[in-house]
């Protein structure tokens, strides 16, 4: 019942969080990603997308590019557990705050989760701040290793 009222709480405060969001819609479909070469940051996107049954929300596509890169999955707790390793990385918005606070308080039962995240995006180097449209041709791989180490990436696989 928890999860359910977190999810109701994402689905109301994305649709708002959206339409206020100055930035530009990439405008491109999983299909479209899906003809990047295989070893591409935009195929590997297209794939995850597609295997998931979604397609990219305009204007904040690169919320998806965090899923690909940390290999978190969209449950609810995986989606708090995300923002924690944004605000480990160094990112800061109110709605970012807002889900930790209200994810913390909801579903105090994964905080060893939330903390770990926290820990893994503090000790990787920054990604948050990617232009993430203008990276869809590089290597899904090499960009992975630029931002984790062996270490990490082998926790995060």
């Amino acid at each position: 019942m928890r999860k359910k009222f977190i999810y109701w709480l994402f689905e109301c405060s994305q649709r708002i969080y959206i339409k206020y969001k100055n930035k530009k819609p990439w405008d491109i479909s999983s299909e479209e990603l899906l003809t990047y070469s295989e070893e591409s940051f935009g195929y590997h996107l297209g794939k995850l997308l597609i295997e998931n049954n979604f397609e990219l929300l305009p204007k904040v596509e690169r919320h998806d590019c965090y899923h690909l890169i940390t290999g978190y999955g969209t449950t609810v707790e995986d989606e708090i557990a995300l923002q924690y390793v944004c605000f480990g990385n160094g990112k800061r918005s109110p709605y970012l705050i807002g889900v930790l606070l209200a994810g913390t308080l909801i579903l105090p039962e994964y905080y060893k989760y939330y903390i770990k995240s926290h820990k893994l995006g503090k000790n990787c180097n920054q990604f948050y701040h990617f232009n993430y449209k203008n990276l869809l041709n590089f290597s899904f791989q090499e960009i992975r290793e630029a931002i984790f180490n062996k270490q990490q990436i082998l926790q995060i696989q």
